[in-house]
């Protein structure tokens, strides 16, 4: 009786920690977003790079760069919060330098898109990976829409 006990007791135990295991976090999702990211175009260049801050955030440098001026700037962070992802944009000198969150709305196929309908522009924020080394981010919203090509860099 006592090694019956002491086998249920094991296979709990490994049932348990199996499903500890296979938990799929959202942030797990966009985990290639990680490095440096590129578009090179006759008016400058536009740079994202995301980095791991912990297991629940990634966090991102965006900007727009001419020769030694840098013309736009912007800290992104991707953030889980119990299930759900979000996407928070800080923008220095807009929005009263308050983020603005943007919440994962869909996702397939390396396809992520966050929304906030309440927000002036964008409302939509979407991300396609294209092949490992490419991605194609594009902001939208009221009829508008802004693509950025991107290649990685590192």
């Amino acid at each position: 009786m006592k090694n019956s006990s002491y086998l249920v007791l094991i296979v709990f135990s490994c049932l348990f920690s199996c499903q500890q295991k296979t938990t799929f976090s959202e942030l797990e999702k966009a985990n290639w977003f990680l490095g440096r990211w590129e578009n090179k175009t006759p008016e400058g260049t536009f740079s994202e790079e995301w980095k791991t801050e912990n297991d629940s955030v990634l966090v991102g440098e965006s900007y727009f760069i001419n020769g030694k001026d840098t013309l736009f700037a912007e800290n992104v962070r991707l953030e889980q919060q119990k299930n759900d992802l979000f996407y928070i944009v800080s923008v220095p000198n807009q929005n009263e330098e308050k983020p603005v969150a943007f919440t994962l709305t869909s996702f397939k196929n390396h396809y992520l898109v966050f929304e906030n309908p309440e927000h002036d522009f964008p409302k939509k924020i979407t991300y396609k990976l294209v092949t490992k080394d490419s991605l194609y981010a594009e902001i939208s919203g009221d009829g508008k829409s802004q693509g950025f090509p991107f290649t990685k860099i590192k």
